[in-house]
């Protein structure tokens, strides 16, 4: 089916694959949603550097970041601004299907925002997203809250070839990327 938006249906059958469509999702039935998937909070970041991106993959450095604590029942209290947030899930798209993240409306009605990019086909691996908390006065989360809608959508032609950059597989957000973190920033500063 060329170019149609998966259903619910279509992605329960997908998920156990195989491959295996979505892995480490914490409630099934919580997160399917008829036109997609929620993806729940697994990690939050405060941004401590400033990143670049460049003309050149070789000249693109993300900040380094540091782990937001919840407390002892799970949440997070944020104060406004920019945080980095990873999610649970792994997602693994086949070459005939590409995803959308959307942010969950109670967000938006709140004063937050969360900005996403495409997932690609062939991307494999973890997913992080930036959520900016514009509410003067912050934002309470918990960890495994539902936060953004992953839509899938077929390709109207299968990709001749998938998802290649530098986020393919990537389950550690923890670990500087390729050893650059925060690089540029302290031999300029």
């Amino acid at each position: 089916m060329a170019g149609g938006v998966l259903n619910r249906e279509t992605i329960a059958a997908m998920v156990d694959g195989p491959p295996r469509l979505i892995e480490n999702y914490v409630s099934l039935e919580l997160q399917l949603q008829p036109n997609g998937f929620d993806l729940s909070l697994h990690e939050v970041s405060r941004l401590t550097m400033p990143g670049q991106i460049g003309t050149d993959n070789a000249d693109r450095f993300l900040p380094a970041t540091e782990p937001m604590e919840f407390d002892a029942d799970g949440w997070l209290t944020l104060p406004p601004g920019p945080h980095l947030i990873t999610f649970n899930e792994i997602i693994n798209l086949p070459l005939s299907l590409m995803a959308l993240g959307y942010p969950r409306s109670s967000l938006l009605r709140s004063g937050a925002a969360i900005h996403t990019a495409v997932w690609d086909a062939g991307f494999s691996g973890s997913s992080q997203s930036l959520l900016v908390v514009y509410h003067p006065l912050g934002y309470r989360l918990q960890h495994n809250a539902r936060l953004i809608q992953l839509v899938f959508q077929y390709l109207d032609n299968r990709a001749a070839e998938g998802y290649q950059g530098q986020f393919w597989g990537e389950e550690d957000f923890s670990r500087p990327t390729e050893g650059h973190q925060g690089q540029f920033w302290r031999e300029a500063g």
